[in-house]
């Protein structure tokens, strides 16, 4: 499509078909041709078009994230423990052997630094490494007496979680050892890891104290874009020129190529907000790009082009490939030349790939053709599959990054409601009444919906 007018099924001046553009004032919708032109130029337009389109009824979107936290139920000991006395199976820990536990998700599910559990009820099994090495499992009793709030007071009955301290702690009193025997003197220092491993009630008893996930707010905006054309007389427009005689519609493909990689550039480096400008007073909204919002909110990996960052891409592919994430287990990876030419340098042969060709981890790297005409490289892990894309703007300050997008939590979002549609299309003859020529211009108004943030990255190659 690079080479094709785009006048050929439009009855534009000179196309032979004696039906002039611009009769009636006439728009034309162009939001799916318009990704079609060069589409090695704009990989990540062309995705977006073509597989995560969905309109949007207001210029400034919202949508709400949901993680689900029963895939998370995991912690770690927030302040050390050592047990008073040997504790058998059966029996509660002694008074004064409380665990203090802390989580890395809040109540969104979203990754911080230290969080209570509150996913921890009474009648929780759990299970919980000591620094013997040995997995010591107790039950919440069911008795418990929950406290949640910034000034809870602990007590041998309770089950406190702490908001102010950001942490969970449960009374020794409320622990039943199952199982193993936890001897005396057993230590669970602070990291130790645990999750809870179900749940166990007597017969006949009571309803359970329940919990739930919360649902994450965002917010995204759709941006005006406008590429117009300098006028052209009624004169040029008659005029046959040299190259390409109609100079009119070789104006008009140039400035759709520009259009579209305008929106490109947006929808990559763009940074969300919404304004007014100090002339107009009028609100001025900015999509969205994936790499800044990536930068902010999702996960950086620092690679190297050395052997040595091999082990290094693997470790960052196991946590970013983490279920408990959200991912999909397939990644649309936009990378820049240079690092589109070291993983090639990954295949069979190469000097990478003689050096860790022992590893049972070893990488599958592959080039296949895409679906949308561009070449794709398939790097396989054992932990997910990364399609690796060429996006040619990821240059000079960017030509050592990748970004790897999970097309399942993004969205381009052209504004369309009450039956107008503002994705792309062309306004022409825009110039003042009487003038004796011609000039139009291409509007957008579309912005880019990124969510869970932490199901995307950026891969930092040095």
């Amino acid at each position: 499509m690079a080479n094709a007018s785009i006048f050929s099924n439009m009855g534009g001046p000179n196309a032979g078909t004696g039906v002039s553009l611009d009769d009636t004032r006439r728009k034309f919708n162009f939001g799916e041709r318009v990704a079609e032109l060069a589409p090695q130029q704009s990989p990540f337009f062309v995705y977006l078009s073509k597989v995560a389109k969905k309109a949007t009824n207001d210029p400034v979107f919202k949508f709400l994230e949901q993680r689900h936290q029963w895939q998370r139920r995991n912690f770690e000991i927030h302040t050390a423990m050592t047990t008073s006395d040997a504790n058998a199976a059966g029996t509660a820990f002694t008074a004064g052997d409380d665990f203090i536990l802390k989580c890395k998700y809040d109540e969104y599910g979203k990754i911080v630094a230290a969080s209570e559990c509150r996913f921890i009820v009474p009648g929780s099994v759990i299970a919980m490494k000591g620094d013997d090495g040995v997995v010591y499992r107790f039950k919440v009793s069911e008795s418990a007496v929950v406290e949640t709030g910034t000034s809870v007071t602990d007590d041998a009955t309770s089950l406190t979680h702490d908001t102010d301290d950001n942490k969970t702690n449960i009374a020794g009193e409320m622990c039943t050892v199952i199982g193993t025997e936890v001897p005396s003197g057993t230590v669970f220092s602070a990291g130790n890891k645990g999750q809870i491993i179900g749940s166990a009630w007597g017969e006949g008893t009571d309803s359970p104290v329940g919990w739930e996930d919360k649902l994450y707010d965002r917010e995204g905006y759709c941006q005006i874009f406008k590429t117009g054309m300098n006028i052209f007389s009624g004169t040029s427009l008659a005029t046959e020129y040299r190259g390409i005689a109609n100079e009119f519609q070789r104006i008009w493909q140039d400035k759709l190529m520009e259009h579209k990689m305008d929106i490109e550039q947006a929808m990559l480096f763009g940074y969300g907000q919404s304004s007014a400008e100090a002339v107009a007073t009028v609100p001025t909204r900015y999509s969205w790009g994936i790499l800044p919002y990536t930068e902010s909110y999702g996960k950086i990996y620092n690679m190297s082009y050395s052997s040595s960052g091999y082990d290094a891409f693997l470790d960052a592919m196991e946590d970013f490939f983490a279920p408990e994430s959200g991912n999909s287990g397939n990644k649309l990876v936009l990378a820049s030349r240079k690092v589109i030419t070291y993983l090639n340098k990954l295949g069979n042969g190469s000097f990478l790939n003689n050096s860790v060709g022992s590893s049972q981890y070893r990488l599958d790297v592959q080039s296949v053709p895409g679906a949308f005409g561009h070449t794709v490289t398939v790097v396989n892990t054992i932990f997910g599959n990364l399609h690796f894309v060429p996006e040619p703007l990821l240059r000079g300050p960017w030509e050592d990054y990748c970004v790897a997008v999970d097309m399942k939590n993004v969205a381009y979002r052209p504004l369309s409601g009450n039956g107008v549609s503002r994705d792309t299309f062309i306004e022409t003859n825009v110039q003042d009444n009487g003038v004796d020529g011609r000039q139009d211009q291409i509007i957008t108004e579309s912005g880019l919906e990124i969510s869970v943030p932490e199901t995307h990255a950026i891969l930092k190659f040095s």
